[in-house]
């Protein structure tokens, strides 16, 4: 008798221990996806600056620079911080966009085209959403 109330307690033990890494897991997905939807929405906020700055850009053209050095750095603290493979190809799309208007800006493109940046940045948005 006492052999079967040690493995049932070995058993309940196991079963406990499986539980406690089923949640830390699960609490880590959430805080992930937390993270890449906190990330998100700062990197809206970016895209709407960077469109205001773009509207503005004969007036100021550093202010569409630093637009689109804070969409990258939140790009990387995303990257950083995932293994999900819909979250990375939104981040490697969004991050081949800000290029393109940082490349249109360097060549003397008055109005770059950020519509591509806005649909990556909102495709973003999408993936992150728990």
């Amino acid at each position: 008798m006492a052999a079967g109330r040690r493995r049932t307690t070995v058993i309940a033990a196991l079963a406990a221990a499986a539980l406690t890494v089923g949640l830390a897991t699960g609490c880590d997905a959430v805080h992930k996806a937390l993270d890449c939807v906190q990330t998100a929405d700062s990197i809206a906020d970016s895209v709407t600056d960077l469109q205001q700055a773009v509207e503005n850009a004969a007036d100021d053209p550093s202010r569409a620079d630093a637009s689109l050095d804070s969409i990258e750095q939140n790009l990387d603290r995303i990257g950083d911080r995932t293994d999900d493979a819909d979250v990375n190809k939104a981040v490697d799309d969004l991050n081949s966009a800000v290029s393109h208007v940082r490349t249109e800006i360097r060549n003397g493109e008055n109005t770059p085209d950020v519509r591509p940046v806005t649909d990556a940045a909102g495709e973003l948005t999408k993936v992150c959403t728990p």
